[in-house]
């Protein structure tokens, strides 16, 4: 089985509650930097603000369920702010965590639980999760996973190319690409997100007794999806069946740039949608244009925003969501040790309760169902774990890499 460097719980949270409430600070953000750079009229701010602040005190008013773990650190079976408030106050039990609030009992008691089942709608950009018993459901909410990470890639290579292109000598790495020829292998978006995935579970399971846990899975036949009528021996002939990528699209668009309409001038492939902006290479994303029209005045907008909405119109919809759960979806359910579901028996579920369609209610509908009470959900965000970037110097020339870590990093709850 393929392990994961996954995150500590005890480590710092990197998953943000995006509905935090911010403590207001004293420091401006353009001066966390390095210590030889400065920042020219810096106006403090008192740090006594009345303003969107909270203060966790014993007297706090505490809302919903606290999550409750044993002496040894086990988790146990959640309670009621009443009675959370009751034992922090007696000093029989100490916080450990704020969003969700969870207290560590002191003194030693029965470590008696229930079945509590563990439910995930996985997915591309959004994670849904509820876990709960018969009669009532604990903990539920969303966590939106990160996008950046190609983008965080491509920028790096190009830094490296550049630096490497400056030494005078440097060994041969042509032969050194062996991890894409390893069984079980991803790519690095993809093992990012599988990772999330495992250690937004393991983080529940710390919090909760978990018995179960079911994870909706789905496969998704793409070339049905983009052709309904497609059968037998279709599938084995594409959109260029016959034809090369730049051929397909002259012909297709009649060697007449689409966007100034110009003819009989030099034409190039054009992405609709870019690939910094989640556009993929796929043919009903190309079109052809001028040297003028791509590169130097089109740039990286999208056709709709350059002014051509019915371009974009031709584009469809990137199928990135479902090659990727195609690819982990075994794996998924491996790692997890999980049983799986299916996305038309969440469906017919959600119906069924009436509930709308979001991410947490279509976790709380995978496989078996009953009128359980609802608890308020959790929305948290992935941010990423390290802040070291490059920034510009005092004078606002070369690039300086800040790589001093600071303890307190963006979007952390102050």
């Amino acid at each position: 089985m393929k392990s994961f460097n996954l995150q500590q719980f005890g480590k710092r949270n990197t998953c943000t509650p995006t509905d935090a409430s911010q403590v207001r600070c004293s420091v401006a953000v353009s001066s966390n930097r390095e210590e030889t750079l400065g920042e020219h009229s810096l106006k403090t701010f008192p740090n006594n603000l009345d303003v969107n602040q909270r203060q966790h005190t014993v007297a706090q008013k505490l809302s919903g369920v606290v999550y409750v773990l044993s002496v040894d650190g086990k988790p146990l079976m959640p309670t009621t702010s009443p009675k959370a408030r009751r034992l922090l106050r007696e000093n029989k039990a100490k916080v450990v965590s704020r969003n969700p609030y969870a207290i560590r009992l002191l003194v030693p008691c029965r470590n008696e639980t229930q079945q509590v089942i563990l439910k995930i709608d996985s997915g591309y950009k959004d994670v849904g999760f509820s876990a709960g018993t018969e009669k009532s459901e604990l903990i539920c909410g969303e966590v939106k996973l990160r996008t950046d990470v190609v983008s965080k890639l491509n920028e790096r290579r190009m830094y490296r190319r550049q630096k490497r292109n400056k030494l005078w000598y440097r060994k041969a790495r042509f032969d050194n690409r062996v991890a894409s020829k390893k069984k079980g292998w991803f790519a690095p978006s993809i093992e990012q997100k599988l990772g999330t995935h495992v250690n937004l579970v393991s983080k529940i399971k710390r919090l909760l007794p978990i018995s179960k846990v079911i994870v909706e899975v789905a496969s998704f036949d793409t070339q049905k999806m983009v052709n309904p009528e497609i059968s037998g021996v279709e599938y084995q002939q594409g959109t260029l069946q016959g034809y090369e990528v730049r051929e397909y699209l002259l012909e297709k668009y009649q060697h007449t740039c689409q966007y100034c309409k110009k003819s009989g001038v030099p034409l190039e492939i054009e992405h609709i949608i870019p690939k910094c902006k989640g556009g993929s290479d796929r043919v009903s994303n190309l079109t052809i244009a001028c040297h003028s029209c791509n590169n130097q005045k089109k740039g990286n907008l999208t056709a709709e925003e350059f002014g051509y909405p019915e371009i974009q119109k031709q584009a469809l919809m990137p199928l990135k969501s479902c090659a990727f759960m195609n690819i982990v979806k075994k794996k998924l359910v491996e790692v997890l040790n999980a049983d799986s579901s299916f996305g038309y028996v969440t469906k017919y579920n959600r119906i069924k309760l009436g509930l709308e369609k979001t991410h947490y209610n279509d976790a709380f509908c995978i496989g078996e169902v009953s009128n359980a009470k609802r608890c308020k959900p959790l929305f948290f965000k992935k941010v990423r774990r390290n802040n070291r970037c490059l920034q510009l110097n005092r004078n606002g020339f070369a690039p300086s890499i800040r790589r001093k870590r600071y303890d307190i990093q963006p979007h952390d709850l102050v």
